[in-house]
């Protein structure tokens, strides 16, 4: 399978995007009103000998639209001011258009009045006029780089999920900005600056639509904050929403993403920002900016500092403009992304795939929403397991069809299935493929089970489910042992698994084989997974919902389900071009246009760790070019090496 990796294609001096979101220490979202050109540039300067190459800034809204019909032109000659800085530094920005929301507060002109803001046409002439007024104004200064129609406009237009609105209109609104761009002139990409919160990545329905507002937007820009119980999820945490993200194809950018060190040490936020950006850019990210430049130490009685203070240290610099843990890292990667030519690079293919429910982001009637946080995390997982068996995976959609072909199918804690992916997924079994699905019962008590047809024939079984009653999993830990060899597990080996999840996914399925045979069983000898030949491939069922367990457990990777994959990957046939003997570091790879491979290796060990890669080929040093056997990589650490 092809995995994504678009790259974007304007102005190549600031490509690929790596930068910072904007406001300067002498104002914060008020900087245009006390606007310090030579602090601009000084602040400016830091980000540049670090490594980035733009910035994304904003029009607050409230002040350079004053009335309904005016722009204020003062305001307008210092961005120009500020276009001109980047100049000078050899830097871009994206410009931020409806700039209402920002850093946990709404500001509205004053003369909004409580027009709706999707739904009222004046209202929404009046955005696509400010639009146009901004484009034609610097649409032709080349210090812009792209352009972005608002700030997490879902916090904004309507607040998250109260009343959202709905996707044809959020759409129209969508077309009639990107059009007043394009009808004024600009030609720069240009996105939403949404978050990319709708249903396709996390399934929750705002409104905002990837695959509805794909006709009018050139990139997506994930703003990723979420929260988790377990260090490695978090680390992968933005690369699994940027894979998700990239359901139309389009270059992904990591358009915002951070923390306050506030709520971290310095360490750990170094720690946060080299994974994040490492592990994103192997997730199908091609740009990166950070959230964001400074802090606001001298804005503290300000809000939405004084309310909200933890924001006023999410910056990469302090309020003096002195580096911080987040920009060294920052320019680190920075380094990595011009030896190894980034934009001409993509990810290398893969024979593994990661099937996305199509219940994830459709609304089939009397399908339950409350089902997609299921779906979303146990995905989430899977993909986690998959990094540590260092098996590259692509994502394929049941939305879509399952496009691409792959030697290997997983379907992590998959409760929900359409009758013509049921279909498929037998069809292209028995054409060669390997098809995994772990069974859940689901998290309601609502048709409890799974939810599509034929469970028996696909995995060769019976299953022995007394109708409406979970079958619970009465043991703290599952252990499953092979009774017999499968991929690189042996006869007898044993893997223990995290018991979790409420009274209705708790539950195993009781199954009895029919044309299926056994290859592991928990520790009371039922069946835990059944291996059923068709044709010139194979189903695997896992009777246990072992990626939903881990997923409601805290602090569970590296958890064993990497080890299953690893053994799924194996009886496929899956090509694996670098393994790693360690379940702590993950390998993945990178192709060049002129043929060199560059491989990643990335710790999620709190200790060093010293390995020794399996390749095909040999790994050296970016630098000096030597071979290199043993890797040791510092807690958390990642290594970038030639494979030849």
């Amino acid at each position: 399978m092809r995995r994504h990796s678009a790259q974007l294609t304007h102005h190549p001096a600031v490509l690929p995007w790596l930068g910072a979101n904007f406001w300067s220490r002498t104002g914060g979202p008020l900087m245009w009103r006390d606007y310090d050109p030579t602090t601009v540039r000084a602040e400016l300067r830091v980000l540049r000998e670090h490594g980035l190459t733009m910035t994304r800034s904003f029009f607050y809204w409230p002040d350079f639209h004053p009335q309904p019909h005016r722009v204020d032109e003062t305001l307008c000659e210092r961005f120009r001011d500020f276009l001109d800085a980047h100049t000078e530094t050899g830097m871009g920005t994206i410009p931020t258009f409806i700039v209402g929301h920002m850093s946990g507060e709404n500001w509205d002109p004053a003369w909004r009045g409580g027009r709706d803001l999707y739904e009222d046409v004046w209202m929404v002439g009046r955005q696509a006029w400010f639009v146009s007024q901004m484009t034609r104004r610097f649409k032709d200064h080349p210090a812009v780089t792209g352009w972005l129609i608002t700030n997490e406009m879902p916090g904004y237009g309507r607040i998250y999920q109260v009343d959202p609105p709905s996707s044809d209109v959020v759409t129209a609104w969508a077309q009639a900005m990107c059009n007043a761009v394009r009808a004024a002139g600009g030609t720069q990409p240009v996105s939403l600056g949404d978050g990319a919160w709708g249903i396709e990545v996390t399934g929750r329905d705002n409104g905002f639509s990837l695959r509805e507002t794909a006709e009018y937007v050139d990139f997506v820009g994930p703003h990723v904050y979420r929260s988790d119980t377990d260090r490695p999820r978090q680390h992968l945490r933005a690369a699994f929403e940027c894979e998700l993200a990239s359901v139309t194809g389009q270059p992904v950018v990591l358009e915002e993403f951070g923390l306050s060190t506030d709520t971290v040490s310095d360490q750990n936020a170094a720690v946060y920002y080299r994974q994040t950006l490492h592990n994103s850019l192997l997730g199908g990210a091609t740009g990166w900016i950070a959230w964001n430049n400074t802090d606001y130490d001298d804005l503290w009685d300000r809000s939405p500092y004084d309310h909200h203070p933890f924001e006023m240290h999410f910056g990469i610099t302090d309020h003096n403009g002195a580096p911080k843990a987040p920009l060294l890292e920052l320019a680190a990667f920075a380094e990595v992304l011009e030896a190894v030519d980034f934009a001409r690079c993509r990810r290398a293919d893969a024979d593994a795939a990661l099937v996305v429910p199509a219940f994830l982001e459709r609304g089939y009637p009397y399908s339950r929403p409350a089902d997609r946080p299921l779906i979303f995390t146990s995905l989430h997982q899977g993909y986690v397991a998959t990094r540590a068996a260092d098996l590259p995976v692509g994502f394929t959609r049941e939305a879509d069809g399952l496009p691409g072909d792959a030697a290997l199918y997983l379907l992590p804690a998959t409760r929900q299935l359409t009758t013509r992916t049921r279909r498929e997924l037998e069809r292209r079994a028995h054409a060669g493929a390997t098809v995994y699905l772990s069974f859940c019962s689901g998290e309601h008590p609502g048709t409890r089970g799974p939810w599509f047809d034929d469970l028996d024939g696909l995995f060769g079984v019976e299953l022995q489910l007394s109708y409406g009653v979970a079958e619970p999993i009465e043991d703290d830990v599952l252990e499953m042992t092979f009774t017999e060899d499968f991929g690189g597990l042996t006869a007898g080996t044993s893997l223990r698994f995290p018991v979790a999840g409420n009274e209705d996914s708790r539950a195993y399925l009781p199954v009895v084989p029919r044309d299926a045979r056994v290859v592991a069983v928990d520790a009371h000898g039922r069946p835990a997974l059944l291996v059923r030949e068709t044709g010139h491939g194979r189903t695997v069922l896992a009777t246990y919902p072992l990626e939903h367990m881990a997923a409601r457990t805290a602090r569970a990777n590296p958890e064993e389900t990497h080890r299953l994959y690893a053994a799924l990957a194996d009886a496929a046939g899956v090509h694996r071009p670098v393994t790693v003997d360690s379940p702590h570091v993950g390998a993945d790879l990178l192709v060049h246009d002129d043929g060199r491979r560059f491989v990643w290796l990335v710790s999620q060990s709190p200790e060093e760790v010293t390995v020794r890669p399996v390749a095909e080929g040999t790994l050296r040093d970016l630098a000096s070019g030597a071979a290199t056997a043993d890797v040791t990589l510092g807690p958390y650490g990642v290594r970038v090496l030639e494979l030849t």
